[in-house]
């Protein structure tokens, strides 16, 4: 089930799941629709509803105290169970039907790619794209707006990481979509960098992963890493085969999997996988941003805070911001606007900067590693 809101209301249309969220304030019926379309089903909906908890705990802060120039934000997610085409199609929807001012938090490298021709025809900015690839950076796109680093940057820094620490046999298991191309692009610069060649590249279907090949091929290779470029279960059953056909090597995997539910699919085979980062670490008081995310959380009740929780709350901060700087009548056209003059701004201890010709916001990428607790330790 979706995560839980002040009041939501489920309809079902055309088989997809519709998720209302009519965030906490003094409307009944908020003034700005903001639009979302991610896997709430499916292989990534651990870390999609945890991301979307981090977003919805901001946005609630904000509409509390009476919202943004005194209009109250809704955010109407759609469930796309992690497919491109579905998501694509939700796009649509909230675009033409919902009038959305925004798409947020879109999840995944080629569900945003299939969304992208959508930003150009209806000319609707796209806040805070829940994927690091590099084509959501570079060309620069004037309607999508970046709030994390690039899976590049993520996976060339693991590889470089692994090659000071002397681990030279490095293996490359990655989906067979525009995220596995994007991130073993990352990676071969890291490689680059090492003087090294991976012992061995796999690659496996998306739809249907079948790890029972490409399993007893890292055994064999004798790699002493393994770079996992995937989502969620696909990662999980991936470390399971390998383990099962007898290879220790290290695991290490990227930020799209930061999050507590990640831990839990992993379960035995948790303890010990490093995950890069691309924002600071969630225990860190010393970082405003952060202190400000534990303290409403706290306030809440509401258990603790995860990597893709701050992804989620950090969004939501870049958003307010630009319906903010907006005006008391944002449009499409004047939020772009807005984003487009958003430079050197303080998300809590973090600096980010936007311009029309610099949509990527955020450059931070860190490793961490699941300690036993299932917390991920810097």
């Amino acid at each position: 089930m979706p995560y839980p809101s002040a009041s939501r209301h489920r309809s079902w249309r055309n088989g997809l799941a519709v998720v209302a969220f009519a965030l906490a304030g003094p409307a009944l019926c908020a003034q700005i629709v903001v639009g979302q379309t991610a896997g709430y089903t499916g292989t990534v909906a651990a870390s999609v509803r945890e991301t979307a908890e981090g977003a919805k705990l901001y946005l609630d802060a904000v509409n509390a105290r009476g919202g943004v120039n005194g209009q109250t934000i809704s955010l109407i997610s759609l469930d796309d169970k992690f497919d491109p085409k579905l998501a694509a199609e939700n796009a649509r929807k909230l675009i033409v039907d919902r009038k959305v001012t925004a798409l947020f938090l879109t999840r995944g490298t080629p569900h945003n790619e299939a969304i992208a021709p959508l930003l150009a025809e209806y000319k609707v900015p796209l806040v805070a794209p829940s994927t690091g690839a590099m084509i959501m950076h570079r060309p620069v796109n004037p309607y999508i707006f970046n709030v994390r680093a690039s899976y590049q940057r993520e996976a060339e820094r693991a590889v470089r990481h692994l090659a000071t620490i002397g681990i030279t046999r490095i293996a490359i298991v990655r989906v067979d979509d525009s995220f596995g191309a994007d991130a073993t692009a990352g990676a071969a610069k890291g490689l680059e960098a090492a003087h090294l060649t991976p012992v061995l590249q796999a690659k496996f279907d998306r739809s249907k992963p079948d790890f029972s090949a490409i399993a007893p091929k890292v055994a064999q290779s004798q790699a002493q890493a393994v770079l996992f470029l995937a989502s969620g279960q696909a990662v999980a059953d991936g470390v399971k085969a390998i383990r099962q056909a007898g290879s220790k090597a290290q695991v290490v995997t990227l930020s799209n999997n930061a999050a507590s539910g990640f831990v839990k699919q992993m379960g035995d085979y948790a303890y010990g996988t490093i995950v890069s980062q691309v924002f600071p670490s969630e225990r860190s008081a010393a970082t405003p941003l952060v202190a400000e995310a534990a303290a409403l959380l706290k306030a809440k009740g509401a258990g603790e805070l995860s990597p893709a929780m701050m992804e989620g709350y950090a969004a939501a901060k870049v958003l307010v911001e630009g319906l903010k700087r907006a005006g008391p009548a944002p449009t499409r056209e004047k939020l772009i606007a807005a984003l487009n003059g958003m430079s050197r701004y303080d998300l809590g201890g973090m600096e980010l900067n936007y311009s029309p010709t610099n949509h990527s916001g955020l450059d931070f990428s860190d490793l961490s590693i699941i300690d036993r607790e299932g917390h991920f330790r810097r």
